[in-house]
């Protein structure tokens, strides 16, 4: 009864593969209840070797699946987003000069006129600022709020802003480029207020602790955001749509693996330039050493340099190359 019940079952789990994953985990499930019943009632008939030859075979599927998909992950984030991203380079440099610039522009002016800060940072936190170095207490701003609640907000303040970069390309860039240009005077005004006061080094082993990855994250943003306008303005050989349509994708790329860095750079500055800030406070003296702030600052550039500058030279160096369906071939090396 069991066999004649369940063999037109069996040959179709045999010579059907599974139209969706959840009809193969199901045949998996099912499978493993006759093999149970059948070990029981017939433990050394052809039948339950049948049996356990089909479900191994659903699992071997499954686990194969299942590593290729951890293959999947782990080739984006070591091959295909760095080569990727090598891509575009001269994008990411133009980016870079143009954030400096813009960084450099906001110096000057809050240089040469005091006001000038007060219009790019508020005259509510300026005199906030004031007050707390007058007190003793210059970066008591990342005081003032509960360590959790901030990294939250800092977090989606943070993607928010970057995405709008990002979508900045669709504007030719104009978006892309007006908020490198905000960022970049608010920056440059930020740290000039605090050399003003001599306290230009506190403030980076204070607020670069963070700082780093942040800016970094913001100006390869804007490059994805170069890269949407790049695909509109200069199709090449391909047509305007299709263009933008590859591009698209690849900026969508580069922003998507953005994400954990500005996690990573709302965590730093919720919790480590929090306890950083308190080093400087004359009354509590009480922070992280400066070696510390000096090692989160060296490890935050390495990381960042290493993986979106020298990473994909030497990838490309080893002849190491994606292909449409992001599969790692290694170019054949005439040297050799």
């Amino acid at each position: 009864m069991f066999i004649k019940k369940n063999a037109e079952k069996w040959e179709r789990y045999q010579k059907q593969p599974a139209p969706s994953p959840d009809e193969t985990a199901e045949r998996f499930i099912t499978l493993i209840d006759d093999l149970s019943y059948a070990k029981t009632f017939y433990p050394k008939s052809k039948l339950t070797r049948w049996i356990n030859g089909l479900a191994a075979s659903i699992y071997q599927h499954i686990y194969q699946n299942k590593r290729q998909k951890l293959s999947r992950v782990f080739d984006f984030w070591k091959y295909e987003l760095p080569l990727l991203f090598g891509k575009y380079h001269r994008l990411f440099l133009f980016s870079a000069i143009v954030f400096i610039f813009f960084v450099t522009i906001g110096v000057y002016s809050s240089k040469s006129n005091p006001d000038f800060i007060r219009s790019i940072l508020s005259d509510q936190y300026v005199e906030m600022t004031e007050d707390n170095i007058a007190k003793g207490d210059p970066f008591g701003v990342y005081k003032d709020e509960n360590p959790f609640n901030m990294f939250v907000r800092i977090a989606f303040n943070n993607i928010r802003v970057a995405f709008l970069t990002f979508l900045g390309g669709l504007t030719l860039g104009v978006v892309t480029f007006k908020l490198l240009w905000s960022n970049g005077l608010m920056l440059g005004s930020f740290q000039y207020l605090f050399f003003s006061h001599g306290l230009g080094i506190k403030s980076i082993l204070v607020v670069w602790i963070h700082g780093v990855i942040e800016i970094s994250a913001i100006i390869i943003a804007a490059t994805a955001g170069f890269i949407l306008a790049n695909g509109i303005l200069f199709p090449g050989t391909y047509t305007r749509m299709e263009s933008f349509r590859r591009h698209a994708r690849n900026a969508a790329k580069v922003m998507i693996a953005l994400v954990p860095f500005f996690i990573a750079a709302a965590f730093l500055e919720s919790y480590v330039t929090h306890l950083m800030s308190q080093t400087f406070d004359n009354k509590q003296n009480t922070g992280l050493p400066v070696w510390a702030s000096v090692s989160i600052l060296a490890l935050s550039l390495l990381l960042i340099t290493w993986y979106f500058i020298f990473w994909p030279i030497q990838l490309k160096k080893k002849g190491i190359l994606m292909n449409n369906n992001g599969i790692v071939n290694r170019a054949l090396n005439t040297h050799d």
